[in-house]
């Protein structure tokens, strides 16, 4: 009397694999042609990261960070970045690099437009608050089984699974960033005969700047939390390192890629928050 009747459990698990095997069969060709749009950009990133010399691209970071953050930001990038080669993980960063700038953009692409129209409609945003919060509470481990079902073993479906663990913060934080520009700048635009797009791209998006790269630099954080777990899909780079550090108890050999990761987290959220800081600043 105290265990829970067999008889009213559902089969809900079933259901699932059939509703997925249904899926896989259908829309194959669609999860092609988005295979086809991930690989394609990814290959390039990460063959342009493999081509560029390995002091132009320190060098190029270190200006952008000097110029757009603190000198001593500019400083750890070259440190950094110097450190990752010494130790013999410069291809494995770079290979990361390419996965999270992927994933970055392809949540940038989509989030942005998501969070305007959620900013632009209460009804929208309600419809996808429950959604957003599910995927910010579901463990990351379950992003990888539909990545797998839809697009197999490799950084494709990496880079599907990063990009539906980071992309919430991208849309919360800029449906947030426009609810908060002032209702006073808004009315005074539309006095002026601002157009909607006007009022969008040349008041409200500006304003909303700050709030908008905070949820960038976060889902870029985010990404990069993802990157040991996609490594258990097939992504190689600095998660695969960490793995195989982990199945060979190999302590450091996971400690050096897991300090890789580190460094690279740093110097792109130091860099990513300065832009933010230098829209606020303009202003």
């Amino acid at each position: 009397m105290f265990d829970f009747p067999e008889i009213f459990a559902l089969p809900l698990g079933e259901w699932i694999n059939i509703a997925v095997d249904w899926l896989t069969v259908t829309l194959s060709s669609v999860f092609n042609i988005i295979t086809i749009g991930i690989r394609t950009p990814l290959v390039y990133i990460e063959r342009f990261l493999w081509w560029i010399p390995w002091w132009a691209l320190i060098l190029i970071l270190a200006i952008l960070a000097w110029k757009v953050a603190r000198h001593w930001v500019a400083t750890v990038t070259v440190i950094g970045l110097l450190f990752i080669g010494l130790i013999g993980l410069w291809d494995h960063t770079m290979t990361t690099l390419a996965i999270i700038v992927t994933a970055v953009f392809v949540s940038v692409l989509i989030g942005i437009p998501l969070g305007i129209t959620a900013a632009k409609s209460d009804r929208f945003e309600q419809s996808i608050r429950p959604i957003l919060d599910g995927m910010q509470t579901m463990p990351s481990f379950v992003y990888l089984i539909p990545a797998v079902f839809f697009f197999g073993l490799g950084k494709v479906p990496a880079v599907v699974a990063t990009f539906i663990y980071a992309v919430p913060p991208s849309i919360r934080l800029t449906n947030l960033g426009i609810r908060q520009v002032a209702a006073e700048t808004v009315e005074a635009g539309k006095a002026f005969g601002c157009t909607g797009a006007q009022l969008l791209f040349k008041i409200q998006l500006p304003l909303a700047r700050p709030s908008i790269m905070a949820g960038v630099n976060q889902t870029i954080m985010m990404a990069l939390a993802m990157v040991v777990i996609a490594s258990m899909i097939g992504a190689s780079g600095l998660g695969l390192e960490v793995l195989r550090g982990i199945e060979r108890l190999d302590v450091g050999r996971g400690f050096l890629a897991g300090f890789a990761i580190v460094i690279v987290a740093i110097i792109i959220d130091r860099i990513s928050q300065a832009f933010g800081r230098a829209g606020t600043t303009r202003k």
